[in-house]
């Protein structure tokens, strides 16, 4: 049994809260890096501390590459004009920018289940379900983060980046799902700290699905409710 298997295998079924109905909060315009550190830093502690509910929040950032707990120095090839920033996820370099879908989660993990592992699994399963709407199949990979997609004639392209940090069991920064990214400001990195020429990264729109980031926001919405249960207010700010 391969260890994604035997980790889904332990984490089966989905792990709730009945009572547990996170926040919705989806940003209609670009967040800056440093103001969305400073806002899960407080969230999470609210959380923990002052009994605040959960938070999922949707957004982009302008264009900046993030440097995981993982990170090699090598890695970043050229950062440009582009800021880096070194953040205590889990994980190696990543870049988001417009037109990628970062959807931030802060979840009480005492509540649902206080497995990490799980939690992750968790976490791949929503964006496995959300992108499953657009008849894409997103797939986990032994040895390499993320979500995959096979294009076939033996590449695979990552579509999605998944990078944790969790705090006195409260959860923070989350999944990120390239809906129409540019492309190109990969190339300042090797994302996820692989190097493999069969290896590339890809979006929706590049497979060719003329989806937008309110499409992709419906689709997490419903996916999540499926994984991690009820879901509470909405709003758009």
């Amino acid at each position: 049994m391969s260890q994604n298997a035997a980790i889904a295998d332990t984490c089966s079924p989905q792990r709730r809260s009945e009572t547990a109905r996170p926040d919705w909060l989806v940003s209609d315009k670009p967040v800056a890096y440093e103001g969305a550190l400073e806002l899960m830093e407080s969230r999470v502690a609210a959380i923990r501390d002052e009994g605040a509910k959960e938070l999922v929040w949707l957004l982009e950032h302008p264009p900046l590459y993030t440097a995981g707990t993982s990170a090699k120095d090598g890695d970043l090839l050229s950062a440009g004009d582009f800021p880096v920033y070194k953040t205590g996820r889990g994980g190696q370099y990543t870049y988001h920018g417009p037109g990628q879908r970062v959807a931030y989660a802060m979840l009480d993990l005492k509540q649902r289940g206080a497995d990490v592992r799980c939690y992750v699994h968790d976490l791949e399963e929503w964006v496995i379900r959300a992108l499953a709407q657009f008849n894409v199949v997103g797939e986990r990979r032994e040895g390499r983060v993320g979500i995959w997609v096979d294009r076939g004639n033996g590449r695979e392209d990552k579509i999605a980046a998944i990078g944790v940090r969790v705090r006195r069991w409260v959860s923070f920064h989350g999944i990120a799902i390239n809906v129409e990214p540019e492309l190109s400001h990969f190339q300042g990195i090797v994302p996820c700290g692989i190097a493999d020429p069969n290896l590339g990264v890809t979006s929706l729109v590049d497979l060719g699905l003329p989806v937008t980031l309110e499409d992709l926001d419906l689709a997490l919405h419903s996916a999540f409710a499926e994984v991690f249960g009820p879901i509470g207010d909405q709003s758009v700010g």
